[in-house]
Order: structure tokens, then sequence, then C-alpha cells
């Protein structure tokens, strides 16, 4: 039970970043709210390579077996245009969906102070206070405000208020297939592998996820992200069906059908059969405009951004989730390491993770450029693992 004494925090965007500050801060015995954008709990989200600090939580506070949030493989491959195997070798990963993770973690915070229908518009400070205003009309103070609002986020206008979003100039087609629908043959290519193709400025990776269900179990669904280039300008904005200017992803319903046809028409004779079969047997594909956005500062006063709201990376590195992650856990440990002094916190965690979030930019980019416009992607090099710290770290 929080005593009198406990330090009020706000949190705002109840995705992965924002629950997993939110409990690490209560365990530091700080009272917490959650406030999330979205009106209801659905299974948005894709697929999610786990790493070590996107699972910390569960390895290391939580009573729920990690081994029901996940499924695992033990080799990358690639395929040639044939179904033939490329490359192949060893490497162990774990993955999970959004939906699943988000459940999990959200379980462990609980339903009472996770407010949903809650659309952050500003913030304001009057010295050790900041306030958040919501759309609703509602406010919430704390003596410490977390902006984990991912890449729209309200709090980096208001800390960073100068970052630009650069587009890549490719897209990422993602989507989700149950196994069950897939081929015995392509299930057999594609077993226990994460597994990529690539082509003439292009590329694709795949690998399985565990999605809830109703009756309380999980099912396994085949994930992808097809990157295709996509030229500035009057084609994007066919894309996204208007003007692409600050659009950063699609849902499914927002996909103009003739996109999604010539997209299929495309795999169809572009990628391997099994990859194309894959994406031909997604019913709902959405699209990710890939872009670089990293601010320039991360805390202003007793106001924070972290994860997607400060720095949203490139997914070649599978990093997302788990720079949102590290981000809180560092600076749990900050305020832990400090003794609760929060001013001084802040200045010990800002520039570390600064720091990290420019070396996870440059390196995404790099391979980006590599598989999509100098088709240098050559499936033997090291330096084209998942990691967030580095290449399979």
């Amino acid at each position: 039970m929080l005593g009198p004494e406990s330090r009020q925090a706000v949190v705002v965007g109840g995705s992965i970043g924002g629950l997993t500050t939110a409990l690490l801060l209560r365990d530091l015995g700080w009272d917490v709210d959650v406030f999330e954008r979205s009106t209801r709990d659905d299974a948005r989200g894709g697929g999610i390579v786990l790493q070590p600090d996107t699972v910390r939580w569960f390895a290391e506070r939580s009573a729920q077996a990690l081994e029901s949030l996940t499924t695992s493989t033990s080799r990358v491959q690639y395929l040639g245009i044939d179904n033939r195997v490329a490359h192949r070798e060893h490497a162990e990963w774990s993955y999970s969906s959004w939906a699943t993770l988000h459940a999990a973690l959200l379980r462990d915070f609980g339903a009472e102070r996770y407010r949903w229908g809650h659309r952050a518009v500003a913030v304001v400070q009057d010295g050790p206070t900041a306030t958040v205003e919501f759309a609703n009309g509602s406010h919430a103070a704390g003596e410490l405000v977390v902006f984990a609002d991912g890449v729209h986020s309200v709090g980096r206008q208001y800390v960073s208020p100068d970052t630009p979003i650069r587009y890549s100039g490719y897209v990422g087609w993602r989507g989700l297939v149950p196994e069950r629908l897939l081929s015995s043959d392509t299930r057999a290519v594609l077993a226990d592998s994460v597994t990529y193709a690539v082509v003439p400025g292009s590329h694709i990776v795949m690998y399985p996820v565990p999605s809830p269900i109703k009756d309380g179990g999980t099912e396994r669904l085949m994930n992808f992200v097809w990157y295709r280039n996509v030229p500035a300008g009057p084609r994007l904005d066919q894309l996204v069906g208007g003007a692409s200017d600050g659009v950063l992803s699609l849902h499914p319903d927002q996909v103009p059908q003739v996109e999604v046809e010539g997209m299929r028409s495309d795999a169809a004779r572009e990628l391997p059969p099994a990859a194309a079969e894959v994406v031909l047997r997604c019913a709902a594909p959405y699209v990710q405009v890939v872009s670089d956005i990293r601010a320039a500062q991360t805390v202003r006063g007793r106001v924070v951004i972290l994860g997607d709201a400060a720095s949203a990376a490139r997914p070649h590195a599978a990093a997302g989730t788990a720079k949102a992650a590290a981000d809180a856990w560092s600076l749990a440990t900050a305020i832990e390491e400090t003794g609760g002094d929060l001013d001084r916190a802040l200045k010990v965690w800002e520039p570390t993770q600064l720091a990290l979030s420019a070396q996870l930019e440059s390196r995404v980019q790099a391979m980006g450029e590599r598989s999509q416009f100098e088709n240098s992607w050559h499936p033997e090099d090291p330096q084209l693992r998942f990691g967030l710290y580095g290449p399979g770290l």
C-alpha cells in the first residue's frame, strides 16, 4: 500500500514502453496512472522480435511465464526465387506480438489505473509539477510526466519541437497470417526460421509470432514485413490515399484497395513462392511509411519522452520495442541510483539515451540503404543481424 509520501507520475501512452515505465516507477514507490488514447483494447500491432530489454520485466519481476508469451526459431535463412535456401545459419531468436505482450504487461499493471480514451493535447509546467490536458477536457498532474505516446508524440512537440520527420524513400507492407492457412509446403520451408528474401531494391522478412485468441489460448501467426521503394511526392500520396505529409502508418482499412491488389500482384511475380504465399494469404495488410525520427533532447523540466516518442528508428534491427523498454529501465535505474533526486536522475539519463538513439539510427539507415538502393545486402554479412546495441546484441 502506497503511503502519503508517494510521488505522483503520469505516463501518457499505454503501449510497451509506457506500461514498462509505469510498472518500474510503481516498483520504486511512485503512484502511477497511465493514459492511453485508444478507446478499446484491440489487437493492433504486428510481430515483435524479443530482445533482452523487451522481456526483462518478465524475466526479473513478473510471475507470468515468459514461455507462454513467445514463439522461437533457431536459424536465419535466405530464400532464392525458387524457394531454394541461398544461405542458412544458426541463430536463436524469440518473438511475440504487440497484442500478446501488451496484454501481459497490462495484467501485471492492472486495469484500475489504466485510462482508456485519453488523447493528450497539451502539457504545461508550474514549478515542480507538470500537467497534461486531454481532448476530453480532463487533466492529470504529476511530479514526473512521461510521454511514451509514439511517433505522433504530443510530448515530443513540447520537449523537442523542431524534430524533423525524414522519409526514407520506402515503405513496409506488413501483415499477419495464421500458420494454419499456409500450405504444408510453405510451412515446411519457413519452419524454425526467421526467413528473408532479397530481390533488387527490396527485401522481405518473416517469422512466427503468438497471438491471443478468445478462449484464452494463443495461435501462431506468420508475421511479415516487405520493404518497397516508393518515391516521395505524388506516388507516395497515391499510396496513402491523399497528401502524405505527416502520414507514418496506414491501418488495414485505410489502405486503398487498388494498392493492395497491385502489391499482391507484384508479390506473386517477384518473391519466392513461400514468401509470396504469406503475402497473398494476408487478409488485411497495412503500411508503415518508413521514416527517421530522432529528438535532439528528451527532457524538459519534469517532462520526459521515450520510446518512439523520442526516437523512431527504421525496423531493420528489430529494436523498436527493445529501445522503448531500455529507455524505461534506464530511467528507473537513474531515479533509484540518485536516491530519488529526480532532476539529477534526468540529467544522468538523457545523454545515455540520446547516444543510444543516434547509434541505432545510424546503423538502421545504413541497413536500409544497402537493401533498398545499393543492392549490397549480402546474407552472410553479420552486420545485418537484429540487435539494439549492435548486430546480434
